[in-house]
């Protein structure tokens, strides 16, 4: 088995793990639901793990992540968190409460590299992947840190999850483990701006996930202009494909269409993407685009919204505005992990 952190480990390979270290396989057991089902944050919380087999696990790895800051919304008590990994990488993880129960939206990476223009994640590159442990903990540390249980869990942070397949999959195989924390994939969503080879693989392992596709235009020119994975598939392709998951997995698609005011939001615009989207099982989420200081990208007033999202449905599209929550704080994905990026180098500079 390669070198890999204990939470990472699915419950076979933690069994492997501590039968090569002379334990016996209750023990495996006993580390996995400290690991996933109470999500302790500390070694020592583990009490009935004995001091030797403690060490061992150091020595493979434990994982934590420490929270550096937080912004909380006034208005509807969403929760912003910075979080720090043991490297010293920064990472962006936002608390959601809603009516029908608390949802996160998780970081797949450090930074990213699909260079979207309208999203400040991608301003600096990608640093690195997240491993699965390091997903998790944006769920347990946030639980940790609330009191409170989470339900629905987006990966719709910084990154591109699709770009760090291997780690994703793990992460839904460990959250969902009905040994572990046992949350139902049905709940589970993963947003991709479109690498179409593994969409694919994705619709191949036999999960109930809800797939988002990052749409944001209406033809290849419109979306090339936002997102340079344009560039590499084309919007057709990139459409068939979607049809050919839900084919294998028979789970609805969720299109995300971020609006820019003059740039993809007009009537004509509605219109087009309710001809694209015509016979697909789906589900369009209508996003008004957050303004970032780095980009002229602006939203359109309500009543132009509104008006797109009634041209879908006459259409026979179903569509909702996404309900704004965090207004008066960062609400971009990635604007609070960029802006103590840059204070950190003005107080370095400062010195």
């Amino acid at each position: 088995m390669n070198k890999m952190d204990i939470k990472s480990m699915y419950l076979t390979e933690l069994e492997s793990f501590l039968k090569e270290k002379g334990y016996p396989t209750f023990r495996a057991k006993q580390l996995y639901q400290w690991l996933h089902e109470k999500y302790v944050g500390s070694l020592d919380d583990m009490t009935n793990i004995p001091k030797t087999m403690k060490e061992d696990i150091k020595e493979a790895g434990f994982v934590t992540i420490e929270e550096e800051t937080r912004q909380e919304s006034a208005k509807d008590g969403t929760i912003k968190f910075l979080y720090r990994m043991q490297d010293g990488q920064m990472i962006e993880t936002v608390f959601m409460r809603y009516s029908y129960g608390n949802s996160i939206c998780i970081s797949s990476q450090a930074g990213c590299r699909m260079g979207c223009k309208f999203c400040a994640s991608t301003i600096g590159g990608l640093i690195r992947n997240l491993t699965a442990s390091e997903m998790l903990e944006q769920v347990y540390m946030t639980m940790r840190l609330t009191g409170e249980r989470i339900s629905n869990i987006v990966v719709m942070g910084t990154g591109e999850p699709l770009d760090n397949y291997d780690n994703l999959i793990r992460f839904i195989r460990i959250i969902s483990d009905e040994k572990g924390y046992n949350i139902s994939q049905r709940n589970i969503t993963v947003s991709s701006c479109g690498i179409v080879p593994n969409i694919k693989r994705l619709a191949e392992e036999d999960l109930t996930i809800t797939f988002a596709l990052s749409l944001h235009g209406t033809t290849d020119e419109e979306r090339k202009e936002l997102m340079p994975i344009a560039h590499q598939y084309s919007l057709q392709e990139t459409i068939d494909c979607c049809k050919e998951y839900f084919d294998k997995t028979g789970r609805r698609l969720t299109f995300e269409y971020s609006l820019v005011k003059g740039k993809n939001d007009t009537p004509d615009h509605a219109l087009r993407l309710a001809k694209l989207l015509k016979g697909i099982n789906c589900h369009v989420n209508l996003i008004p685009v957050n303004p970032i200081s780095e980009r002229d990208f602006k939203p359109g007033d309500r009543a132009s919204i509104e008006k797109f999202k009634l041209i879908l449905e006459k259409n026979s599209i179903n569509g909702t505005i996404r309900r704004s929550v965090g207004s008066d704080i960062d609400a971009a994905c990635g604007q609070l992990r960029r802006k103590h990026r840059i204070n950190s180098r003005e107080e370095t500079d400062a010195i």
